[in-house]
């Protein structure tokens, strides 16, 4: 049996309206060895050895065949396939292409193309058959309310500006904290942040190597 709580979503994310959905409880996380172990039980005599070595060839094929514009499908599983955005960290094509550096290039609204996800989409099956063993209890009787940040927007601009001006640069865990907001609240702020010119700060680098720094005027 699995448990879950009644999650409210953020305003900004359910256009002023309240909505409410199931969230579960997640305890832990498997490793790669743990999957192995478990898997042998249903495998029977296979080794561990084989089954790891199954799993790094469906690595490989993924790592090979996605990047050239394949889905990849497996029964009672489901199908991957990529997600692409611009990467920021590189100058425009443009740029390239008139032979400028990166440090030379110009801002541009178009840049590289990378991966920057995977989607999944289960297949039916799957799902059905979990839903058949799956039990879910109802940990609280409270919806759990978004957590409603205690600093207004000029107080967290100001905040992003001095780590800014003291270290040259602010990550997304510097804002966070310094916000007293989650990640995904944090990220989502900095997101209007950037948006708005007037706000004096830009990204620099992608994904895990993304920062913040004052934009130049």
């Amino acid at each position: 049996m699995a448990n879950f709580v009644l999650q409210e979503l953020p305003e900004e994310m359910s256009e002023g309206k309240k909505v409410v959905f199931p969230k579960m409880q997640t305890y832990s996380l498997h490793d790669y060895d743990t999957v192995i172990k478990n898997m042998r039980t249903y495998a029977g005599s296979i080794s561990d050895g084989l089954i790891r070595a199954v799993l790094d060839a469906l690595v490989s094929t993924m790592q090979s065949w996605m990047p050239l514009g394949h889905s990849i499908k497996i029964d009672g599983l489901g199908v991957f396939s990529l997600s692409l955005g611009f990467d920021t960290s590189t100058p425009s094509e443009k740029a390239i292409s008139q032979g400028l550096q990166k440090d030379e290039a110009p801002k541009a609204k178009y840049r590289h193309v990378c991966i920057n996800g995977i989607n999944f989409k289960p297949d039916p099956k799957l799902l059905k058959e979990m839903n058949k063993q799956a039990t879910f209890d109802r940990v609280s009787t409270e919806i759990v309310a978004p957590k409603i940040c205690k600093y207004s927007q000029e107080e967290r601009l100001e905040k992003a500006k001095a780590i800014i001006g003291k270290y040259g640069y602010m990550t997304l865990t510097d804002y966070a904290l310094a916000t007293d907001q989650s990640r995904s609240a944090a990220s989502n702020d900095l997101k209007r942040l950037v948006a708005d010119t007037d706000s004096g700060i830009t990204t620099r680098g992608s994904h895990s190597h993304k920062v913040w720094i004052a934009a130049k005027g």
